[in-house]
C-alpha cells in the first residue's frame, strides 16, 4: 500500500518449542470437558496456532503495543468488534492530509496502532459510527492477511493424561451441624509434553501489513516472554519456553520449510515417553535440523537462537547443553551467522517508544 514504507526485507523461518508439565496446553471446548487436544492416531499433544497467537497478542498488549484483537475494550468490559476498531482509529489525524492521501494515511496509521494486525492479519468487516468517524473505516480493506503464520504445534512424543487430575473433589460446608457436601471438578492435564511449532515470516506479505524488520526481531523475545508471562492461569501454569530459532534467509522467496521436523526425541538418553515428567528426562535430537541448515548455509543470513539452560540436545550422537547447540550451529553456518538472543536485554530495544 505504501511504496516507501520500510517493510521486512528477508524471509524468516521459525522453530519454537516449549514444554508443559501437569498442564492443559490447549483445551478443546467442544470435548465437553475442555480436554487437552491429542491426536487420536499418534497420541501427540496438539496446540493450535490460535492459542499461540493469543499468548503473543497478550504479551504485545502488556508491553504497551497497540493491539486490535483482544477480549475487552479500554474500559475493561467485553469488547465488540466495533469497540476494537474504534480504539485503533481514534488517534488518527487527517486534518493535514491531502484528500488523495487519506486512504494511505488511514491504512498506515491503523497498522502502526495495531501491532497484532501487522503480524497476524485480521478481518475488518465492521459497521462504524459515521457521526464519530465519518467514512474512515471504509478506507481499510475487508481483511489483512498476516505475514507471520504458525502451523499447529505438536509434541515430539506421545503424551499421557495424568489421571490424578481428572476428578478433584472439593468439600464444602453446607451449614453448622449439617453434613458436608462435595462436587466433582474435571481437570484434565497432560503429564508432560515437549511441543514444537513451525512459523514463517513472509517478506512479501509484510508489505501488505507494513511489518518491519524491527517487528520481526521483536518475535525473538516475544515468543519466549509470552510463554513465561501469559501461562499463569490454573490450567496453563507449568509451561516453559525451551528453544527458539529464527532462520533469516538471504535471498528472495526462499525457505527450507518444515524445520520443526528436525526436532526428535533422542531415544537412547531420554526416558520412555510414558515416563516423562520434566525436561530433565528428555534429550532432543537436532541432527537433522543442523544438517539442513549447514546444507543451505549459503542461503542463510543469520540464525537467531536462544535455548533453555536445562535443555539437553544431541547432534550426531554427541550430547550437550545450550552452549553445545550454539557451537554446532556456528560450525554449520558460520560463527558470524549465529546471533544468540539475550531475551530480556533485546526486549527493551523493541518496546514502544514513550
Amino acid at each position: 500500500m505504501s511504496e516507501h514504507y520500510p517493510t521486512a526485507s528477508n524471509r524468516s523461518e521459525i522453530v519454537f518449542a516449549y514444554d508443559a508439565v501437569d498442564a492443559n496446553p490447549n483445551g478443546n471446548p467442544l470435548s465437553g470437558a475442555n480436554r487437552p487436544r491429542i491426536d487420536p492416531q499418534t497420541d501427540q499433544a496438539i496446540v493450535t496456532d490460535v492459542r499461540l497467537k493469543r499468548y503473543l497478542r497478550d504479551q504485545l498488549q502488556d508491553d504497551g503495543h497497540g493491539v486490535y484483537i483482544r477480549n475487552v475494550n479500554e474500559e475493561g468490559i467485553q469488547a465488540t468488534r466495533e469497540d476494537l476498531l474504534e480504539a485503533r482509529l481514534k488517534d488518527i489525524e487527517l486534518d493535514d492530509v491531502d484528500e488523495d492521501g487519506i486512504e494511505e494515511a488511514v491504512f498506515q496509521q491503523f497498522l502502526e496502532n495495531s501491532a497484532d494486525v501487522r503480524y497476524f492479519g485480521a478481518t475488518m468487516s465492521v459497521d462504524m459510527n459515521e457521526e464519530k468517524h465519518g467514512d474512515i473505516a471504509e478506507e481499510l480493506p475487508d481483511h489483512f492477511t498476516g505475514p507471520v503464520q504458525f502451523s499447529p504445534g505438536k509434541s515430539v512424543h506421545p503424551v499421557t493424561v495424568n489421571e490424578e487430575y481428572n476428578s478433584l473433589t472439593s468439600v464444602i460446608a453446607t451449614g453448622e451441624g449439617k453434613e458436608q457436601g462435595g462436587f466433582d471438578l474435571d481437570d484434565h492435564r497432560i503429564q508432560y509434553a515437549f511441543i514444537g511449532f513451525h512459523g514463517l515470516v513472509d517478506e512479501h506479505g509484510a508489505e501488505d501489513t507494513l511489518l518491519t524488520d524491527d517487528d520481526v526481531r521483536r518475535l525473538d523475545t516475544l515468543c519466549w516472554r509470552a510463554l513465561k508471562n501469559q501461562t499463569i492461569s490454573r490450567s496453563k501454569v507449568g509451561q516453559e519456553p525451551r528453544l527458539y530459532l529464527r532462520v533469516e534467509y538471504d535471498g528472495e522467496s526462499f525457505h527450507l520449510g518444515g524445520l520443526d521436523q528436525g526436532l526428535a526425541l533422542e531415544s537412547e538418553t531420554s526416558e520412555p515417553a510414558e515416563e516423562l515428567r520434566t525436561v530433565r528426562g528428555i534429550c532432543i535430537d537436532v541432527t537433522s535440523l543442523v544438517e539442513r541448515l549447514e546444507n543451505a548455509s549459503d542461503r542463510i543470513d543469520t540464525v537467531h537462537i536462544v535455548a533453555s539452560d536445562v535443555l539437553d540436545v544431541s547432534v550426531d550422537g554427541e550430547t550437550g547443553d545450550h552452549e553445545f547447540l550454539y557451537n554446532e550451529l556456528r560450525d554449520a553456518v558460520g560463527a558470524d551467522s549465529v546471533r544468540v538472543v539475550d531475551v530480556y536485554e533485546d526486549a527493551h530495544a523493541t518496546m514502544p517508544e514513550g
